[in-house]
């Protein structure tokens, strides 16, 4: 038999996996101590060692540098996360990570290392968002570890969570928003135009504009269903992948006159597809923004023509993110219900709205004005 196991008493059992001979005819064994209710659980413990084995995931519980368990961290992490959030991880992992932790044994890097890691990304005035990132990559390796057998407790278990702050963005108010619409109206790029008005007029996050598809959007009952988020990879792939909050799915009202427009937008799709006929790049996608031959506009272009508009009129410059911005605050400033407007944003939660935008919510004087009438 390739594997077998060996009660050593007290609930805990040696895994053994024969993986074949060396060059002198001596077996190759591959090893690991578990705990387990019985032999039954052992079994089943001895069935996913034996597989983690097969594929190339297994390493040897002692003197495993960091970096080394890494390289078996991103084999189980392709599995789990897109390309786009691993091309992130490499990213962190190549920037700072590595060079701080690639020295020590897997075993040897303690809480105190990573404080003292964690401190020097706050010192370095990297955003707290940025940070966490850091946080949650280390936690996913170290869990892997310790689910791995090869550390007794996960380290980040004593790190200190980061939460991320929100730095308000620049917005336009209701006198630069009206100037803007008017310019937008008259501009030749009607497809830019319309992703900037989309932004501006329901909120949308970028990446769920151009992911959508000729069947999100509702024009009968001037809805639009926001089911995916597109994004690129550095091979310049596309991706459309679910929104990362079950919040992010969610079907808005939007304005008649910004359907009438989406109605045109998509009517022209229809016109390119059956125009480029075998041409046809955008598969079996139906973008609402694309190319004339159907491919998905690029998460950057958008970014760039706002810019470029911002400079032709002279407009005060914003980032595109801040569209949404400008769409939530201007609710808000209108005496919007939050929980409402936290729904429609497709926030996992009215804290994250709060948190955002809790600053642009003021005083309600009416309820402290009432509340003063019992000391008069």
């Amino acid at each position: 038999m390739a594997g077998h196991i060996q009660d050593r008493g007290n609930g805990s059992y040696l895994l053994v996996y024969h993986v074949g001979y060396d060059a002198k005819g001596k077996r190759i064994r591959k090893t690991r101590t578990v705990k387990a209710k019985n032999k039954s659980e052992a079994k089943k413990k001895l069935a996913a060692f034996i597989t983690e084995v097969e594929q190339g995931e297994y390493v040897a519980p002692s003197n495993t540098k960091f970096h080394k368990f890494v390289e078996v961290w991103k084999k189980h992490a392709n599995k789990k996360f897109a390309p786009k959030t691993m091309e992130m991880y490499t990213y962190l992992l190549d920037g700072r990570v590595l060079d701080a932790f690639s020295h020590l044994k897997i075993e040897d890097v303690t809480h105190v290392f990573i404080n003292d890691f964690m401190e020097g990304l706050e010192n370095e005035g990297l955003s707290t968002s940025t940070i966490q990132k850091h946080h949650n990559l280390l936690n996913g390796i170290f869990k892997l570890a310790r689910d791995n057998d090869l550390i007794k407790k996960n380290p980040m278990d004593k790190v200190e969570k980061v939460t991320v702050k929100y730095k308000a963005g620049q917005v336009y108010n209701a006198d630069e928003l009206k100037q803007v619409y008017e310019l937008l109206d008259k501009e030749p790029n009607k497809q830019q135009a319309l992703i900037s008005k989309l932004a501006l007029k329901t909120g949308m996050r970028k990446g769920e504009i151009l992911a959508l598809q000729w069947d999100d959007v509702k024009t009968d009952k001037n809805t639009i269903h926001i089911r995916h988020s597109l994004s690129y990879t550095k091979e310049n792939h596309y991706q459309l992948k679910e929104p990362k909050t079950k919040g992010s799915v969610r079907k808005i009202g939007i304005p008649v006159d910004l359907m009438k427009e989406l109605r045109k937008q998509i009517a022209k799709k229809r016109s390119d597809r059956m125009q480029a006929a075998e041409l046809w790049e955008g598969g079996k996608y139906y973008f609402v923004f694309s190319s004339d031959m159907g491919k998905p506009v690029h998460q950057n272009v958008p970014s760039r023509w706002l810019s470029r508009f911002q400079k032709r009129h002279e407009l005060k410059k914003i980032r595109f993110h801040d569209l949404r911005h400008t769409f939530a605050t201007g609710l808000i400033n209108k005496g919007g219900n939050v929980n409402k407007i936290s729904k429609y944003l497709g926030h996992a939660s009215i804290t994250t709205t709060m948190d955002i935008y809790g600053h642009y919510i003021e005083e309600d004087r009416e309820i402290a004005d009432l509340i003063a009438e019992d000391y008069n």
